[in-house]
């Protein structure tokens, strides 16, 4: 299922689980917000909304505020030496997408704990290796070879002084 919500002017189209980039917004990270503008409900049976669907509404918890990419305003006006060059970034929030609720339902208050991530084991000696066998050293770097010093500077030599 997925769902179009307007925020900040714009459309996104979002799934659970989505991340997007929207314009910051009032929250702290970690907390859930709401978005209540819902334009359309896709799935199995899609509800187009006129210009909202009623009762819609999609949860997303707030990951972490941050900024754009620079941008440069350069202007300049030839033959009058002006210039202007000014600079700006723009602040956005990154969402993560915990539900899109239909039929009025309200979001729960906590964003829903994410899974942890198993470690990987670390291999073991290999299956035809004893336990009291040798281990392999591990192959080291070739050295690179040292530079030839620099000859030292040669010194003018002195100039005889005329009479």
């Amino acid at each position: 299922m997925f769902a179009v919500i307007k925020a900040g002017g714009k459309q996104y189209r979002v799934a659970a689980e989505d991340v997007i980039r929207i314009d910051r917004v009032a929250a702290e990270p970690g907390q859930v917000i709401e978005f209540g503008e819902v334009l359309l409900l896709g799935g199995d049976t899609p509800q187009l909304g006129l210009p909202t669907v009623a009762g819609a509404m999609v949860a997303g918890e707030v990951l972490q505020h941050t900024r754009g990419d620079k941008v440069i305003a350069f202007k300049k006006r030839r033959r009058k030496n002006s210039r202007r060059k000014r600079g700006y970034r723009h602040d956005f929030s990154v969402i993560r997408i915990t539900e899109i609720l239909m039929d009025g339902a309200k979001p729960s208050k906590e964003p829903p704990p994410r899974p942890k991530r198993e470690a990987k084991p670390k291999p073991e000696a290999a299956e035809g290796e004893a336990e009291g066998a040798p281990k392999k050293a591990a192959k080291k770097p070739a050295k690179k070879p040292a530079r030839a010093a620099k000859p030292a500077a040669k010194k003018p030599a002195a100039k005889a002084k005329k009479k």
